[in-house]
Parts: C-alpha cells; sequence; structure tokens
C-alpha cells in the first residue's frame, strides 16, 4: 500500500521529474481492478500535462532514460530492454494498415537492450530491434533490425554495424 502512495505522491509533486513519472507508471503492473483504474488516471495526467502516451501494458526490463521526455507516445503491449534511451517525438505502436491481417496488425515492437532511439523516430509493426543498436533522428523503422546497427532513413536501412 505505501508504493501506490509514494506512486501518486510522486505525480503530484511537480519537482519530480518526468522521468521518473514514467518509469514508476510503467513499474506499476497488476491485474487488481482498483490498480487498473488508477493506472488508467495516471495515464491520463501524463497525456495530458506532458503529451505522453503510453500503453497501461508497456514492460520494460529496467530503468528508461528519457532526456527530453515530452511527446512520447508508447503503444499498449510494446515490451523494452534494459538500459534503453527515448528522446523526444519517439513513435513506438502497432501497424494500422486496413489491409494487413489482424495478427500482423495488432503486434507490437520488441527493443533490446541498450538502444537509443533519437528524435522524431517512429517504430511501427511485429518487428524486433536488437540489443545496441542506435535509431537515427527521424527514422521510420519498420523492418527487423540485427544487433549492433546504426540504422537511418525513411524507410530506414541499415546504416553501419557496431563493432
Amino acid at each position: 500500500m505505501k508504493s501506490i502512495e509514494k506512486l501518486i505522491k510522486n505525480f503530484l509533486m511537480p519537482e519530480v521529474q518526468i522521468e521518473k513519472k514514467v518509469n514508476n507508471f510503467i513499474k506499476l503492473q497488476s491485474t487488481n481492478k482498483l490498480m487498473k483504474l488508477l493506472k488508467l488516471i495516471l495515464r491520463k495526467k501524463l497525456i495530458l500535462k506532458y503529451k505522453n502516451t503510453i500503453g497501461i501494458n508497456v514492460k520494460a526490463k529496467g530503468i528508461l532514460t528519457l532526456p527530453h521526455p515530452y511527446n512520447i507516445t508508447i503503444g499498449d503491449e510494446v515490451k523494452i530492454g534494459k538500459n534503453c534511451i527515448i528522446y523526444q517525438n519517439v513513435t513506438i505502436g502497432k501497424k494500422s494498415d486496413f489491409y494487413l491481417q489482424n495478427k500482423e496488425r495488432d503486434k507490437y515492437p520488441i527493443i533490446g537492450d541498450n538502444v537509443i532511439i533519437y528524435a522524431g523516430a517512429v517504430i511501427i509493426g511485429n518487428i524486433t530491434i536488437g540489443n545496441n543498436v542506435i535509431i537515427a533522428a527521424n527514422s521510420v523503422v519498420t523492418i527487423d533490425v540485427p544487433a549492433n546497427s546504426i540504422v537511418g532513413g525513411i524507410p530506414a536501412k541499415i546504416l553501419k554495424k557496431r563493432s
């Protein structure tokens, strides 16, 4: 019960960093109906005040680093690895193409460990981003990205392999 009180207090205190609020929101996992309601209320505050839309079922292995934590959209069932850095105006979600079969359309990306996603990047669809990947600013990633790669462009292509 103290963790719930602490979470609410952190959301209400303006001096608490947005990054901490987002991480606390993602950590709060429960099947309890009251907790889900609380999470929906906190989600609404993230949307209205900071323009961050984060699904209630997002799973992150570690702490997300959000250097400029505004206008970030993370879909409902996205899985994010450890030590990920996400900059402003990033969208991570599912494809909404009408012509895709429902099973393909309704899947979210899986992001590996130590991934850096720069400003304005869009990652959509049933794809996997490997570990130690850098996604360049304003890239649109719709394909799987192997580990230790740098990707960029519209649509994103592998620009370089990292050692």
